[in-house]
């Protein structure tokens, strides 16, 4: 076996853990809010609790994501050589259930407090995160897995 392969089984090379990604989205619409402040909506109460309602839907899909990774065994980092491949729980329903609750997080933020550069901020951090990870996570699952992965490919949706 080749050192590009040994590495390619040792873990995912993604450009950088999407928590770091969406928080780093976080940061640079709360830099351009304080900026170049705009509103997108003006001040209501449903808009304001739609926001609430998705940071409390997104924190507990992540919550239950680690949780599920925890009684398996495996890193919930893509840093980490994933020691069993997680088909179970979330990931019945997306391959990457986690990141949708991330995102999910940020623009409920953006909502929650009318921060429309959040929300602008959090559509090159989606495309950072499919193409910058989730691409290279599934490269790395191919190899590591094979076909178990490819048939989890066929089942379950990327995103949801």
């Amino acid at each position: 076996m080749s050192n590009s392969t040994d590495e390619r089984l040792d873990r995912a090379n993604v450009l950088a853990p999407p928590p770091f990604i969406f928080l780093g989205a976080f940061a640079v619409g709360l830099l351009l809010q304080a900026l170049w402040p705009e509103q997108l909506f003006a001040d209501t109460v449903a808009v304001r609790m739609f926001g609430g309602v998705l940071v409390l839907v997104g924190l507990t899909l992540s919550t239950l994501v680690v949780r599920h990774f925890r009684r398996t065994g495996t890193p919930v980092s893509p840093r980490y050589a994933s020691r069993q491949l997680v088909v179970s729980g979330p990931y019945r329903f997306s391959r990457n259930p986690d990141y949708v609750g991330q995102a999910v997080v940020v623009v409920g933020l953006g909502l929650l407090f009318d921060m429309p550069w959040v929300l602008i901020a959090t559509v090159p951090a989606l495309l950072v995160v499919r193409y910058g990870v989730v691409a290279r996570e599934e490269e790395y699952l191919q190899v590591r897995f094979g076909e178990e992965y490819a048939r989890y490919r066929r089942r379950v949706r990327r995103w949801l």
